[in-house]
Order: structure tokens, then C-alpha cells, then sequence
């Protein structure tokens, strides 16, 4: 009986859902044919995968043909001799040109340019704007989605903490679904690939970084919009940390690897002309392991984002009992398994990063005398 009402609920949310696509009318806005349905969704695609200097949550056409956005306006930090701070709402969602203190800035492409009065952009012989650009430091929607997902670490983790010392060590609430992932992470990643010694040195950025990409992950799959860890810069970051503490937290057993890993099992004139290939070979590979972590997390999670979105736009497209349908259930089942690569994701970039931390804090045992001699 109750397996009876799950499955009619399920069925009744399906058809609940495939209600605006079976039974749709055309309106004006939708006959301009399918070039144009398909341009308007290549503009949407990418104005998702890129970051805004507002939060717009959804948006829709008035029947005067106005589109209306609703979502909320987002600080302005600019330097052009001095420190312009304005609201992004002056741009009207880059419709019109910002005056600040005499000054004239438009909003093109994501980017702000300074302009003229008229908002004129002047481009190259490469059709590249040549405006000035200004310095800016200013909080868009991947910052605001950045500090939002600190903070709600900052608050988990801290009450989870204290929970821990009230129950003396007993997790209770919903400590209980985070600590088997914080103990596989301490006892299947950080310690079989950095070892027993040194574990406890990277365990905070592990922690960190696993639950920082899987939230921000999480997030982009909902309707706030958000791309966070699709955004090359971002990786970049994240990528340049896990860079510099390998590099800095190196032992002496790990650079002597680079500059001489054939060791002392050849007299030096023999290693050299196999060295000339070998070590450049070590130094470039201090180099791609870091880009290979950016490139990994911004690509998948970049495709990810335009197959559901191209799947949601076949609806549009093809209009029919057929077609909407079928791309609804195909969007449905990506925004699925979107769900597992969020996860996925995070668990492959904390298993790379503790990966190379080990390779940095590999240490050598030099002493090779047997211990029976000592009995000689």
C-alpha cells in the first residue's frame, strides 16, 4: 500500500513537471523559429557558465517584450585612479552605462569597460574591445557563493565540534553523516598516500578543500545559478595552493628525486646525457600536476553544466508530446548523475592532492647496514 502511494506521487510530480512542456502554447516571443530559439539558448548557456556582477535568480518577458530579472544588485569595486565602489544596479543588467564621480563604465561581455557617455566600445582589427579597463576587485556571484559556502562550513563543522565536546566524543545530529566521510578521508586518503607521520599536517587543507568543492559543487546544481568551481580562475586558485604546499613542504629526498632519480646506482658520467631528457622531464612534472587538477575540475564540471542546460533547451526546440518529454527524462537522469560527479569531483581532486603531498613528504631510509652485523 504505501510502495502504491510513493510510486503514484512519483508519477503525479512527472506529469506535474511535463505540464508547462505538453500543454504550452507559442507565444510572440517564441515564433521567431528555431535559428533564433537556438541562438537564445547558446546566450543563456553562456551567460551561466559566466560570472555576474549580480545575482539574478530567474528572469522572464513582459507582454510589453520587457525582460524582467529578478535577483538582487551586487557591490561595484573599481580602481581608475582611485576607488570607485558603486551598486552593479547602475548597469541594469549591462543595458545601460554607470556614471560614477564623472566617470562613464559599461558592462560587456562580464567585463566592465570605461566608455563614453553613449557607452561606445571601440574594437581592433580582431574585433577586441580596446577600452580601458579598470582594476576590479569587485564581490560577483561566484564571491558572494564562495563566503556563502565558508561560512556554512564555518558554522557545521564549528557546532559539530562542540556537539563532540558536550557528548564526549559521540556524534550526534548531523555529525553522524559527516564523520564516516571525514574518517575515510583520514584513513583512505591522507594516511595510505602521505603516510603515518605527516598525515596530520595536510588533514586540515584536505578536509577543507574536499567539503569546500563539493558544497560549492552542490550549490550549482540548484536554481540560485551558480558555477563556481566551473570557473577557471577558481580552479586555478585552488590548484595554485595544493602548487605551493607541495613545493614548500618538499623534503630534501623529494627534490633530490627531481634533480638526480636515477640516485646513486650510476657513476655521474654515465647519468649525464640520460639527465639532459630525465630532469626536464621531473621539473615540467612539478608543473602538470597542478594543471592537470585545474583542468580536471573545470572541465567536468563545465561539461556538466552545458549537457543539462542543452538537454533543458531540446524542450524548447522541439515543441512536441515526443521531444519535450524525452528531453525532460534525459534532464532528469543527467541531473542525477550531476549529483554523483559533484561528489565524484571532490573525492578525485583530494585524492590527487594527497597524492603529491605524499611524493613531497617521501622520505628515504639511508640506513643500509644489516641489523644482525651489529652481533659480529
Amino acid at each position: 500500500m504505501r510502495s502504491s502511494f510513493v510510486s503514484n506521487f512519483l508519477v503525479g510530480v512527472f506529469f506535474f513537471c511535463l505540464g508547462p512542456v505538453l500543454f504550452a502554447k507559442e507565444t510572440p516571443s517564441e515564433s521567431v523559429g528555431p535559428a533564433g530559439t537556438k541562438a537564445e539558448i547558446k546566450e543563456y548557456i553562456e551567460h551561466h557558465l559566466k560570472d555576474s556582477h549580480d545575482f539574478s535568480i530567474a528572469s522572464y518577458t513582459d507582454d510589453q517584450g520587457n525582460k524582467v530579472h529578478w535577483g538582487f544588485p551586487l557591490p561595484v569595486i573599481l580602481w581608475d585612479n582611485g576607488l570607485k565602489v558603486f551598486s552593479s544596479s547602475l548597469f541594469h543588467h549591462g543595458e545601460t552605462v554607470a556614471e560614477v564621480d564623472g566617470n562613464y563604465y559599461k558592462l560587456y561581455h562580464s567585463k566592465i569597460y570605461k566608455t563614453d557617455s553613449e557607452g561606445t566600445i571601440v574594437y581592433d582589427a580582431e574585433d577586441h574591445p580596446t577600452n580601458t579597463k579598470p582594476l576590479d576587485f569587485s564581490i560577483t556571484k561566484n564571491v558572494v557563493m564562495m563566503l556563502v559556502t565558508g561560512l556554512l562550513m564555518l558554522w557545521l563543522f564549528t557546532s559539530m565540534a562542540r556537539k563532540y565536546e558536550k557528548s564526549g566524543g559521540v556524534p550526534t545530529g548531523v555529525a553522524k553523516f559527516f564523520e564516516p566521510i571525514v574518517l575515510y578521508i583520514r584513513d583512505d586518503i591522507a594516511i595510505p598516500n602521505i603516510g603515518e607521520k605527516k598525515y596530520s599536517r595536510y588533514m586540515p587543507f584536505l578536509l577543507t578543500v574536499f567539503f569546500f568543492i563539493w558544497f560549492l559543487n552542490m550549490f550549482g546544481l540548484t536554481p540560485l545559478g551558480v558555477n563556481v568551481t566551473g570557473n577557471i580562475a577558481v580552479t586555478t586558485a585552488l590548484a595554485m595552493i595544493v602548487f605551493l604546499m607541495t613545493n614548500f613542504t618538499g623534503t630534501k629526498d623529494y627534490w633530490k628525486h627531481i634533480f638526480d632519480p636515477l640516485g646513486d646506482g650510476m657513476p655521474w658520467y654515465g647519468k649525464m646525457i640520460i639527465y639532459i631528457i630525465l630532469v626536464p622531464i621531473e621539473i615540467l612534472g612539478i608543473f602538470i600536476k597542478p594543471f592537470a587538477l585545474l583542468i580536471r575540475l573545470y572541465a567536468n564540471m563545465t561539461a556538466g553544466h552545458v549537457v543539462l542546460m542543452s538537454l533543458i533547451g531540446l524542450i524548447f526546440i522541439f515543441k512536441s508530446w515526443v521531444g519535450g518529454p524525452l528531453s525532460f527524462g534525459l534532464s532528469f537522469a543527467i541531473s542525477l548523475i550531476e549529483i554523483l560527479v559533484a561528489l565524484l569531483q571532490a573525492y578525485i581532486f583530494t585524492m590527487l592532492s594527497a597524492l603529491y603531498f605524499g611524493f613531497a613528504a617521501e622520505e628515504h631510509d639511508h640506513d643500509h647496514e644489516e641489523p644482525v652485523l651489529e652481533h659480529l
